[in-house]
């Protein structure tokens, strides 16, 4: 049987364009199936628009997944030095923010779109917005999917099929569970998925005081009984946000705690003590001024003595300020959900995948890649290094 594509794309985010690029290079002819308007939905929001594309620190011990070792091959076989040389080439030149970010000089996110739509258009690829694949069944040597456009039914039929749709995270940019459903209705395991680098809230009695601190924001190392986390965290109405807890959050499951070192840098007893000496009449509240703001630390008068001066505080007052500054312990009501997840936790099982090809063990033919697979990443560009990677590895294999 003659088909008129090698492969059909089904999602047309940064691992499928990736995809259907790579795969054009190989000399390949690739169908892209994008249910919104538009490809590239999440990539255009990603950074506040400026899209943070890679890492240059990236390994498999920044992503949460059920098997890191997993993730080496894809890894190895598209490096971040892959990933800078590759943009740079069609003239996107990255600049390092934090902690090993990369975006464009340009802080345009619409300009890594751009690059896959003209290389799509200049290999011949074609992608196809406004289709929203029903349904994909396995014959016995091709696959034929069922999907809608334009008000019309239409049906496909290819050798190969990728599955790089993603996750739950964001329903108004097109996100769906269709992935998991998929692979699920083929028999392969799915490992449990919730909202990840998400906003935790805070309900009950507590509410109030984190709701009056809203839009405080300060720097700190946040931690569980599994990692910890130095950048900021940010007061909000309904809880906590910022980098440090949204990277926290990808490992916090309900009813656990998490703690929150307020002056990671520094020991604050042994600060109080050299203030002391040299001024024992400081009031509590006007040395903690050095750290915080007035809001913040005005909001500590039912916790901390901050009306006593530095000389007249007592073992007890001492372990009291210890334990908030540098264990403030919090226990998380939930999360924001997907709305305000930047990414899904869990997804299609790796065991099911070969490492070397994303291809499944059990359906010959068919590859998941991005956001659908149980591999998420921290917030910095992780993610993206793993589309970028899954999107080259299944192009080689198709």
């Amino acid at each position: 049987m003659l088909f008129e594509f090698d492969a059909v794309i089904v999602g047309g985010g940064a691992c499928g364009l990736m995809c259907a690029v790579q795969a054009g290079f190989f000399g390949k002819k690739v169908l892209v199936l994008e249910r919104n308007d538009k490809v590239g939905a999440k990539i255009l929001i990603s950074g506040g628009g400026r899209c943070n594309y890679t890492n240059i620190y990236t390994s498999e011990e920044n992503f949460v997944t059920e098997n890191s070792h997993f993730l080496k091959s894809a890894l190895a076989q598209w490096t971040v030095d892959d990933t800078i040389s590759f943009f740079e080439t069609y003239g996107i030149v990255g600049k390092e923010k934090t902690l090993g970010q990369l975006f464009p000089e340009s802080d345009k996110a619409k300009d890594i779109v751009r690059l896959f739509e003209t290389l799509c258009e200049e290999l011949g690829q074609e992608i196809w917005l406004k289709a929203n694949v029903v349904s994909v069944s396995k014959q016995t040597d091709f696959f034929e999917l069922i999907y809608e456009r334009e008000g019309k039914v239409g049906k496909i039929k290819s050798p190969k099929v990728v599955i790089t749709s993603g996750g739950l995270p964001v329903a108004k940019l097109g996100a769906s569970d269709f992935a998991l459903k998929l692979a699920a209705g083929f028999g392969l395991k799915i490992e449990e998925t919730a909202p990840a680098l998400v906003p935790l809230t805070i309900t009950g009695k507590l509410q109030p005081w984190f709701a009056n601190l809203s839009g405080n924001s300060i720097f700190a190392e946040v931690s569980n009984d599994q990692i910890s986390f130095r950048e900021n965290i940010l007061f909000t109405h309904w809880g906590l946000s910022g980098p440090a807890i949204l990277q926290i959050s990808s490992y916090w499951r309900k009813g656990k705690c998490i703690w929150i070192n307020l002056l990671p840098d520094f020991n604050i007893l042994d600060l109080i003590e050299e203030e002391r000496a040299v001024n024992g009449k400081k009031h509590l509240s006007n040395f903690l001024l050095r750290f915080y703001t007035r809001k913040f630390v005005d909001a500590l008068k039912d916790i901390l003595p901050i009306d006593k001066n530095l000389a007249s505080l007592n073992k007890a007052d001492y372990t009291k300020i210890y334990d908030f500054i540098h264990r403030f312990e919090v226990k998380p009501a939930g999360d924001k959900g997907y709305d305000k997840a930047e990414v899904m936790r869990g997804g299609v099982s790796t065991n099911e995948l070969s490492s070397k090809t994303l291809e499944s063990k059990k359906i010959q033919g068919l590859y998941f890649g991005g956001e659908c697979v149980d591999i998420t990443g921290w917030l910095g560009g992780y993610n993206f290094q793993w589309a970028w990677a899954s999107g080259f590895v299944m192009a080689q294999n198709i």
